[in-house]
């Protein structure tokens, strides 16, 4: 069963972001930069006792959260927003537990938001915040990527570029109801149907075309389902058991370990999508994000010995 304070929020975002329709693609823009990721007053409320650096340089734009005493490591982090919407800014309840809960600095990359910037706009963004850290002299072994919705889509895109240009894998990688499916195949996009507190059926549609623009749901680097499974490093995938995007995670999750990878799936029950953002509200949001610091520590340890 879900907790209490799951199910109000579910109940609370039923109720002011769950539309059919969200309009051609500049109102969807709109509505969902009016509506997604946290509000000013609560994203500077979460950074007490954390440095914040912006990052300017190269090409990436980002900022940087660091804990007193970081210990070495970097985490890698790609905000969701349906690829439209949100920030560094928006996500610093999730980027602010990771750094406090896992010791390392963590870099939230601000990459280009679609209808004025499509595909690959991002994915180019987040290679290029990637290979920063690498010429930088961050060692590879060193880096956790993470993200959520989009961002942890494009933590998959990231992969599959990194390994097709044959770039040096990162340490691990945690996916937090990652959209890997822009076709919006997934059995769970009907079965979740008036189940899922945010989306609609539709929405993944609407979303997906304002990202794409002409460009194929099918290409790996826009739906990390249909690219090659093997060769990952290893993945945490974590999703709730009523959202639209259950089987992006769950099949991605299948493929890795059909392919001899390692992959960790974590299913919470009834919780909105995005519930980490809720963290210290939330009972689930904490629990999520402990595990996914518990995760990257481990395999950063790991990758030091």
């Amino acid at each position: 069963m879900p907790s209490l304070r799951a199910r109000c929020m579910s109940a609370a975002v039923r109720l002011l972001v769950r539309t059919r329709d969200w309009g051609d693609e500049r109102a969807l823009a709109r509505r969902a930069r009016r509506l997604f990721g946290t509000p000013p007053a609560v994203a500077w409320m979460a950074t007490p006792g954390l440095r914040r650096e912006r990052v300017r340089a190269a090409g990436v734009r980002g900022e940087w959260i660091v804990p007193p005493r970081a210990e070495p490591g970097v985490v890698l982090y790609l905000h969701g927003g349906g690829y439209v919407a949100c920030s560094p800014a928006t996500h610093r309840p999730i980027t602010a537990a990771l750094a406090r809960r896992t010791g390392r600095r963590v870099l939230a990359v601000d990459y280009r938001l679609a209808p004025e910037h499509r595909f690959p706009a991002a994915v180019n963004d987040v290679t290029a915040a990637y290979r920063w850290l690498l010429d930088a002299g961050t060692p590879p072994h060193a880096i956790a990527l993470a993200g959520d919705s989009a961002g942890g889509g494009l933590v998959l895109a990231l992969l599959a570029r990194c390994r097709a240009a044959g770039v040096p894998m990162p340490a691990c990688a945690v996916c937090i109801s990652p959209w890997t499916d822009l076709t919006g195949s997934g059995d769970s996009v009907r079965a979740n149907a008036g189940r899922d507190a945010m989306f609609e059926p539709e929405n993944l549609d609407a979303f997906a075309r304002a990202y794409l623009g002409d460009a194929s749901p099918i290409d790996a680097e826009a739906s990390p389902l249909f690219a090659e499974p093997a060769g990952l490093p290893p993945l945490l995938l974590q999703v709730g058991s009523t959202e639209l995007l259950l089987d992006d995670a769950r099949r991605v999750h299948e493929r890795v370990r059909a392919a001899g990878g390692v992959s960790h799936l974590e299913v919470y029950d009834d919780v909105p999508h995005g519930w980490q953002m809720l963290v210290g509200f939330v009972p689930e949001a904490t629990a999520a994000l402990r595990s996914a610091a518990a995760f990257v520590c481990e395999h950063l340890a790991a990758a030091r010995t």
